[in-house]
């Protein structure tokens, strides 16, 4: 090259015309006319609240007069301080300390002190000038089941007191994230990659067993795509209250040539009937409620937020 420069292009000096580069149409002078139009940023307004996936789902600090988190469990006999819900009612407390976690039975006698009538109104007597609901009932289920949701709400009305009730809790990928693990603890499926092991499994085929009619078994369809997703397995749906049934679910999975079945329950616990698993046995082993598992207690908590959003709550100070 006639330049006495260095060969690296960061040392060709600005002043340097493009023909001397020796290269034909390349320069390193600025300022040329753009060819194509270029994106602009925009400027937005600054987000009220933190995005991202590390985002709270309740604020870390609330009014002493902000709603009480009710959690109504089924089952008149369901016993709230020992089991997986003394457990979930545990982890919301931890998860969430600003927040007045209660649970409550909503299929019992009005004068049952930890019913919803009892609850209610004494979370309505801990909040006596507080306009708007003193309370969010969320129910503990986690498919549709609207006979229960129907008692649910009859149960509030009755009691006179200003509460909000959610629907029921569902994140179809964290349910099939749970289901996934409580197969994989009964050594009916294999563990996820993140835990870095495998097991041999003892089932080629799950059926997804849900409580709630046909309603909650066609809701955990899409929970029974992204579990099946996960293990690479045949997966189907069945209702342990109505059609299709767990029978029927393990007569396709048959078809298929799959020979070891086993069953994932897909309620929390309380509100399957008792003997509901028994009675739907196929000769398939079946794994353990999801129960107390970290996902629920973080659904609960996502349903209490999002009510909370659309209430104007002044957040405490100092």
């Amino acid at each position: 090259m006639p330049l006495a420069v260095s060969t690296c292009f960061s040392a060709f000096e600005s002043s340097a015309p493009y023909w001397r580069l020796g290269f034909r149409d390349v320069t390193d002078q600025q300022g040329f006319p753009e060819l194509f139009p270029q994106r602009r940023p925009v400027s937005r307004p600054p987000s009220l609240r933190p995005g991202g996936r590390h985002r709270r789902d309740v604020p870390v600090s609330l009014s002493q007069d902000a709603p009480a988190l009710v959690l109504a469990v089924p089952g008149a006999g369901t016993d709230l301080t020992s089991g997986s819900v003394r457990d979930l009612l545990t982890i919301i407390r931890v998860d969430n300390p600003a927040v007045d976690v209660r649970g409550a039975r909503f299929e019992t006698a009005e004068d049952d002190p930890e019913g919803i009538h009892s609850v209610l109104k004494s979370a309505a007597a801990a909040r006596p000038d507080v306009p708007g609901p003193v309370a969010v009932v969320i129910p503990l289920i986690v498919a549709p089941h609207p006979p229960l949701v129907r008692k649910l709400r009859q149960a509030i009305a009755d009691s006179g007191v200003d509460a909000k009730v959610t629907g029921f809790m569902n994140s179809n990928a964290m349910v099939a994230e749970a289901l996934h693990i409580r197969l994989a603890e009964a050594g009916l499926a294999r563990a996820d990659r993140v835990r870095l092991f495998s097991i041999v499994t003892a089932a080629d085929g799950i059926i997804v067993a849900t409580v709630g009619g046909p309603d909650a078994a066609q809701a955990a369809n899409v929970t029974s795509v992204l579990l099946a997703a996960r293990l690479a397995l045949p997966v189907f749906t069945a209702s342990l209250d109505s059609s299709p049934s767990v029978h029927d679910a393990a007569m396709r999975l048959k078809e298929m040539g799959v020979n070891r079945i086993a069953v994932a329950p897909c309620v929390v616990g309380p509100e399957a009937g008792p003997g509901a698993l028994e009675a739907s046995a196929i000769g398939a082993e079946c794994a353990a409620p999801i129960g107390a598992h970290s996902n629920v207690a973080k659904l609960t908590a996502i349903a209490y937020g999002y009510v909370l959003s659309q209430l104007e709550l002044p957040e405490e100070e100092g």
